[in-house]
């Protein structure tokens, strides 16, 4: 049998230690033989046959973690936070439950089965399962949901999380931001690094943008050159959301962050992206005006 899911993960990292994982490391050793069940119509009921059989697996004190397994492969196993899953992980010892967390995230040949590990451990704080779970969610896209649920709880889980945000992309970097944007000790990463460009950040920067306290920050007096290269692809995202969330003229503070934007990056020096940002705005506010804005003096000071 082909090796673990968590090997694969850390195989990856070592070829790719700083940024997210080419293709979200697809393909899964369990690519061929993994079965994609269909969920419920009722997403009430979703989860509850997993939550049934980790009741039998915890019931049995011989029942073997690989068989147990086994029968999750056959399962619908959701990959986000499932009340019927937690509920039945609390039920149980937490230590064994702690136990069998590991043994499935670590060992787990089959995704269904490395997602209940972490379901497990989401339901659990000890920082010394930290490692392991955010290697796992560097596969972003299938394990950051929970892996992400499951840092949260833990002290260390900030700087965790911003560890993975550096290394995920797409649908795995939103779930990871959004943790985030509930930490105040992560607004710095947030102001600075949450965007990356892609068309999902539409998900999640009007979120960055107030939980980060953006105008706040480009108001104090150590203003750094980062901070402003961020703001700037923020404002871009807010003014494409899309429909996503919530977008620039939908934020309280757009007027006076769209003016200390401009005050800032006029005075520095011109860059590729710092142009486009600055183009990209300014059209922007020049086909839909923001309330509280002097649009023809800052659109002008941006195209300047």
């Amino acid at each position: 049998m082909s090796g673990s899911l968590y090997d694969h993960a850390l195989a990856l990292h070592a070829q790719f230690p700083d940024g997210p994982l080419p293709g979200g490391g697809a393909p899964y050793p369990d690519q061929e033989r993994h079965v994609r069940r269909h969920a419920p119509s009722d997403r009430r009921v979703r989860g509850r046959e997993v939550a049934a059989a980790l009741d039998d697996h915890f019931a049995s004190p011989t029942s073997l973690v690989e068989d147990f397994a086994d029968t999750l492969a056959t399962l619908d196993v959701p990959i986000h936070y499932n009340e019927h899953i937690a509920a039945a992980a609390l039920r149980a010892d937490s230590d064994r439950v702690r136990r069998v967390g590991r043994e499935l995230v670590r060992h787990g040949h089959d995704r269904s089965a490395v997602v209940v590990g972490l379901a497990l451990l989401a339901t659990d704080n000890d920082d010394r399962d930290i490692p392991l779970i955010r290697t796992i969610g560097l596969l972003s896209y299938y394990f950051a949901p929970l892996a992400a649920k499951a840092l949260e709880r833990r002290s260390g889980g900030a700087e965790a999380l911003t560890w993975l945000g550096d290394r995920c992309a797409g649908w795995g970097r939103v779930y990871v931001v959004e943790a985030l944007c509930d930490m105040m000790s992560a607004r710095s990463w947030l102001l600075r690094h949450a965007c990356d460009g892609d068309y999902l950040n539409g998900y999640f920067a009007y979120r960055v943008a107030t939980a980060a306290h953006l105008h706040a920050a480009l108001n104090c007096e150590d203003v750094d050159e980062q901070l402003i290269d961020h703001t700037g692809l923020l404002l871009n995202v807010l003014t494409d959301s899309g429909g996503m969330a919530l977008g620039l003229w939908d934020y309280p503070a757009a007027a006076p962050v769209v003016e200390a934007y401009t005050r800032h990056v006029t005075r520095l020096p011109a860059t590729e992206a710092r142009t486009r940002h600055r183009t990209h705005l300014a059209e922007a506010l020049r086909k839909r005006p923001l309330p509280g804005v002097d649009t023809s003096a800052t659109v002008t000071a941006l195209l300047g």
